[in-house]
């Protein structure tokens, strides 16, 4: 893998109990969530490779954090049990505005059905307009700026789905 990439990016190898790490960690620019049971080798890792602020907590009482919640520099979404209170205390330690919302129908599994950074936000087939337009609300997807490439992947897309 470190050959097909470039130089300035790091790869670290983690002996981890917890082995689907997407599952177990979240994290933007700034801030990682990471499974409640994670080492603290693992953790000191994430925290040294990605360069953001680390904590341990949980999402509607789910330690999947990876699975149940998916935050970018600019929003996030999470777990449609989370309360108010806990959505409160989360924005204010990840210093973005959360929602909780649902993809692909209603699943709770945000994680599992959304990838999203600061400029584009990619979703399952099955995501309904109201999800969608909730995405591209606290992503705030509407007044991003794609690059060439989004519109290009944009274009493919739309194709594939018209054939």
């Amino acid at each position: 893998i470190r050959n097909a990439l470039p130089d300035d990016v790091v790869v670290q190898r983690v002996e981890e109990r917890l082995s689907a790490l997407g599952n177990c960690i979240a994290a933007n620019d700034y801030v990682a969530l990471v499974h409640t049971d994670l080492d603290r080798e693992t953790e000191e890792l994430v925290a040294d490779v990605l360069g953001v602020e680390v904590f341990r907590h949980s999402i509607a009482g789910e330690a999947l954090v990876g699975s149940y919640c998916k935050f970018t520099n600019q929003g996030g979404i999470v777990h449609p049990m989370t309360s108010i209170e806990h959505q409160d205390e989360l924005s204010s330690l990840l210093q973005v505005p959360l929602v909780a919302a649902t993809v692909n129908r209603g699943s709770e599994v945000v994680g599992a059905g959304l990838v999203a950074n600061d400029w584009v936000a990619f979703c399952g087939l099955d995501t309904t307009s109201t999800e969608l337009s909730v995405i591209e609300s606290i992503f705030k997807l509407r007044n991003a700026q794609p690059t060439q490439l989004v519109g290009e992947l944009r274009g493919s897309i739309i194709d594939s789905l018209a054939a």
